[in-house]
């Protein structure tokens, strides 16, 4: 098994165990709530690792193919074939590799599942990741932080017809000796938001509330800016 499923899983189980966690904090009926929530959650994160994993296995298995094609150009000296064939190749393997290897193993895992999901959305992304080996928030926090954010800028470009004006920045790294995650993206909205909770469907205010909760209970900094086509979220975190 690839080593980003193996810790793609384990991220998804102890997502769900988080669970238990929250069950004391707050009333029953926001405990289904936020179960249901999760439970989409973690599903949607197997899925999404699963495709990346299937499309690298597929250029894997078709390595040998490739090789062979190119022995016959090279002996019949077709140079233009073959070098035709490698750029395309080149091309091709660029869509599937994706990796982007952040210094953490867990966070690896959560990262690439939603890059690879932008991608294969036709976004522009712009992605610097140097995450510490160790942050100052749970891995379950980290996915509820990251996963949420991204979602909601993956679903915002989702709304924007040209795919020339989709995109997302992502920044994730150390600032003034804290744990800083920066997420922008383009939006469709004209006009700037009063309020964030009301925009979304079923299941995007529980996320929202759960960034809140994390960033209030850790002390940290978060600041929500949108301007016309664009929304940027900062979340700042000390290491206490």
């Amino acid at each position: 098994m690839d080593f980003w499923m193996i810790a793609g899983i384990v991220s998804a189980v102890i997502l769900f165990a988080g669970v238990a966690v929250v069950k004391v904090m707050i009333p029953r009926q926001v405990v289904k709530e936020l179960e249901k929530y999760q439970n989409a959650l973690v599903s949607r994160q197997f899925e999404e690792i699963r495709n990346s994993y299937r499309e690298m296995r597929g250029w894997r298995h078709d390595y040998k193919n490739h090789m062979q094609v190119l022995k016959i150009y090279i002996e019949n000296r077709q140079w233009e074939d073959a070098r035709a064939y490698i750029v395309q190749m080149n091309q091709d393997l660029s869509e599937v590799d994706h990796v982007i290897k952040t210094g953490n193993v867990m966070a690896d895992a959560i990262v690439n599942s939603k890059v690879s999901m932008a991608k294969a959305r036709k976004i522009d992304l712009d992605v610097t990741a140097k995450i510490p080996e160790t942050l100052p928030v749970s891995d379950v926090e980290f996915c509820v932080l990251f996963g949420n954010l991204m979602d909601n800028a993956i679903e915002a470009c989702d709304k924007i017809a040209e795919e020339k004006d989709r995109f997302i920045r992502v920044y994730i790294g150390m600032f003034k000796q804290q744990f800083y995650l920066s997420i922008t993206n383009a939006t469709n909205q004209k006009k700037r938001m009063r309020k964030y909770y009301s925009l979304k469907g079923a299941g995007h205010g529980l996320g929202l509330y759960r960034i809140d909760k994390i960033i209030k209970e850790r002390s940290g900094y978060l600041k929500r800016t949108d301007e016309p086509g664009v929304f940027a979220t900062e979340i700042m975190l000390p290491f206490l």
